[in-house]
């Protein structure tokens, strides 16, 4: 008689600590690396080792920042990014003590785990804004080193010179360090307002609006109309879509990752 073999009497749950952590979105696989190496991730109040396993029930900090961890962060499956045409009034944090509505109230659900913000945008700008359940994509398509341009159509109270334009290509030093555009070039515009196209390699918080205040210049209306590959298009304010096939492959081949499967696609939400 054939046997039956015998099933094993513990199922193993558990993955790698440096993966679990990049699918949540801590940093990229060799940054957590190195931040165990240092001795920055605690579990459980435990320095962290290269090699342990987490099941998602134990209490992670780096840096002291505690790190919440999803069941799909273990799992590590079914990738989902969506587009969010942002409007004007809704703010990209979660929770807000002052009651404003987020985007997270505003758009659907992944099917596992929940969004990440790649990025944000503020209470008066509108927007792409890219939203991922890949916590590894997300932390490279914000990481400066990986020079992902953001492009935003900016109207300001007056018009730039020639100088103007040299000192934004130079560079404008900012609290927080030299900022410059990427490219710069007019739009039109009427009376006392005109609108410019800006793109830049990096996405500090209020960076655009920062920039031309330096210059003396008031920022009237900011929209963000591209994020590396992937582009606004036909999308209306307060619309979401899923990313095609064709710009998930560029958006993961854009950061030096390849593409994974997506959950199938939902409508769009108005």
């Amino acid at each position: 008689m054939k046997k039956t073999p015998l099933l094993p009497s513990r199922i193993d749950l558990s993955q790698r600590i440096q993966k679990v952590l990049a699918n949540a979105g801590a940093g990229s696989r060799r940054q957590i690396e190195r931040w165990i190496e240092a001795g920055k991730v605690l579990v459980n109040g435990q320095v962290a080792k290269l090699g342990d396993h987490l099941t998602g029930h134990e209490k992670v900090r780096i840096d002291g920042k505690e790190v919440r961890i999803s069941a799909q962060a273990i799992a590590g499956q079914k990738r989902e990014h969506l587009i969010y045409y942002k409007p004007v009034g809704e703010i990209t944090t979660r929770n807000d003590p002052e009651g404003r509505p987020t985007v997270f109230d505003k758009v659907s659900a992944p099917s596992q785990g929940r969004w990440i913000s790649v990025g944000r945008l503020d209470l008066a700008t509108s927007g792409l804004l890219l939203l991922t359940t890949d916590g590894e994509l997300a932390h490279r398509l914000m990481h400066p080193s990986y020079e992902v341009e953001r492009h935003y159509s900016v109207r300001i109270l007056g018009h730039l010179e020639d100088a103007h334009f040299e000192q934004l290509r130079a560079g404008i030093m900012l609290e927080d360090g030299l900022a410059r555009v990427a490219s710069i070039k007019p739009a039109g515009g009427a009376g006392v307002n005109t609108w410019y196209d800006v793109s830049l390699q990096e996405g500090r918080n209020r960076e655009v609006r920062r920039i031309f205040e330096a210059l003396g210049f008031a920022v009237s209306r900011l929209i963000r109309t591209r994020f590396g590959p992937i582009s606004l298009s036909r999308l209306r304010r307060g619309q979401t879509r899923e990313l095609t096939k064709g710009e998930e492959r560029a958006l993961y081949q854009s950061v030096g990752l390849e593409r994974k499967q997506t959950h199938p696609k939902r409508k769009e939400r108005r």
